[in-house]
């Protein structure tokens, strides 16, 4: 029998149930939610900048400015702001809803190397972008002490570690680390002496640079074998800095480190919180990925 032939002999019944249909499904329309304010995930990316040392108004001309004219000729975005502080930039990119993440991704890379030869050739590092909007806060943050490591080695441990461990899971758009200490060398120079002997502050500066670079050595080329040479030139302590010769007069060595110079190692953020210090990894998602909590505790 036809699945459709008691509906034909009965069209009395058929057209009832038709009407009793549209009528649950106009009240149930009308009873829907709508929220005033709606969830909406904008594509959003965004790109940090440091340059230390640098002025607000030097990162706004020539680190903000050059990206900014850049990311405009971007196809699919909708709005840019920016932010120029001591020594770092921050550009905040939010695209179109229709526009995947994935491909506005690819188009904020290539405008960063289209500006890369705009920027300062003394940027550390190129610009860093990641898929996260900093309206929302991180969904979880973890704390790390040890009480046989240094804080140091502890931080190092996090950075390397854990936090590319973290990184790795689906969803996770980006992870960040505060806390911790640094070491660092600080050198106090005094002007007068600097200037008693022909040099200024940029001439330390120069001297400094390329007394602390870590470049290829070459290699040795023989008939069977071939050997590269590997040292690090690189400066870890203060007491590395003290045979360096600043500048050269008349064929002899014309300045050196201990005369009038204060080398000590210290902490590029020291603390300023009394007791043990934590290491604070905290990481954020993409709007809407889900994260599992299984697969955070099973990289340990």
């Amino acid at each position: 029998m036809s699945p459709s032939r008691p509906f034909i002999l009965r069209p009395v019944a058929t057209t009832l149930l038709m009407v009793g249909v549209l009528l649950v499904g106009w009240v149930a329309f009308r009873q829907l939610p709508i929220s005033a304010l709606p969830q909406v995930d904008y594509p959003t990316i965004q790109v940090q900048t440091f340059y230390p040392g640098a002025s607000p108004e030097v990162m706004a001309s020539s680190v903000t400015a050059p990206l900014e004219r850049q990311f405009g000729q971007t196809p699919g975005l909708n709005q840019m702001t920016s932010t120029s502080s001591f020594g770092s930039s921050l550009i905040t990119l939010q695209f179109d809803l229709d526009l995947n993440i994935d491909v506005a991704e690819q188009q904020v890379q290539a405008a960063i190397n289209s500006a890369s030869n705009l920027l300062p050739q003394g940027l550390p590092n190129p610009p860093i972008y990641s898929k996260i909007n900093p309206a929302d806060a991180p969904i979880l943050t973890l704390a790390l002490s040890s009480k046989s490591l240094p804080l140091p080695k502890v931080e190092d441990l996090a950075d390397t570690t854990l936090a590319q461990k973290i990184s790795q899971l689906s969803g996770v758009g980006l992870v960040s680390i505060s806390g911790g200490q640094r070491p660092a060398v600080r050198i106090q120079a005094n002007p007068t002496a600097l200037a008693s002997y022909g040099l200024s502050l940029e001439d330390l500066r120069t001297a400094l640079g390329q007394a602390n670079v870590d470049q290829a050595k070459g290699t040795f080329d023989g008939l069977h074998q071939a050997y590269t040479i590997g040292a690090n030139d690189q400066l870890v302590s203060s007491d590395s800095y003290r045979p360096l010769i600043i500048a050269y007069r008349n064929g002899g060595p014309a300045w050196h480190f201990p005369t009038s110079l204060r080398l000590s190692m210290a902490w590029k953020m020291p603390s300023r919180l009394p007791g043990p210090i934590a290491i604070l990894p905290s990481f954020s998602i993409f709007s809407g990925s889900p994260v599992r909590t299984s697969s955070l505790w099973s990289i340990a």
